[in-house]
């Protein structure tokens, strides 16, 4: 029985197909981080890797993706857009404060709309850090736009 109880600690603690292809997208997204030249030319090649990302997405995530990406640059144009484990993310002094993670990504049955500790969103001491996402509304957009100036600033 303990053997057993073993082997399914170990299967638990594995990551999935997804995890593994994410760490490893991550991991080139470092490399070819270091590889490049000028700060242009990184910023444009990051900005170029976001949005052929975003079209590789199915129909419903990339049409978010795409407004999404749009309400970021719009809101806060000093975010710089880059991958992160291979979802689109925006950046402040080289640190993702928010990202879009498709339903595709991990099997999910919503995309996702994130931030990461970096983002200026304190309010008390408990504040929402990530939104599941189905469709867009324009409400959506002007609240996501709100965030993401409050998080940039």
């Amino acid at each position: 029985m303990a053997a057993s109880t073993r082997k399914t600690t170990r299967k638990t603690e594995t990551f999935t197909d997804e995890e593994r292809a994410a760490m490893k997208e991550r991991a080139q997204e470092v490399k070819a981080s270091a590889r490049r030249g000028s700060h242009a030319d990184k910023a444009a090649e990051d900005e170029a890797a976001v949005v052929a990302k975003i079209a590789e997405m199915e129909d419903a995530d990339r049409a978010m993706a795409e407004r999404i990406h749009a309400v970021v640059k719009a809101s806060a144009p000093g975010l710089a857009p880059k991958l992160w484990y291979g979802m689109p993310a925006y950046a402040k002094d080289g640190k993702v404060v928010c990202f879009f993670q498709s339903a595709q990504k991990f099997n999910a049955r919503y995309a996702t709309f994130g931030f990461n500790d970096k983002a200026n969103l304190d309010e008390g001491t408990m504040w929402p850090t990530a939104f599941a996402l189905t469709k867009l509304t324009a409400a959506d957009e002007a609240r996501i736009g709100e965030l993401v100036k409050r998080a940039a600033g």
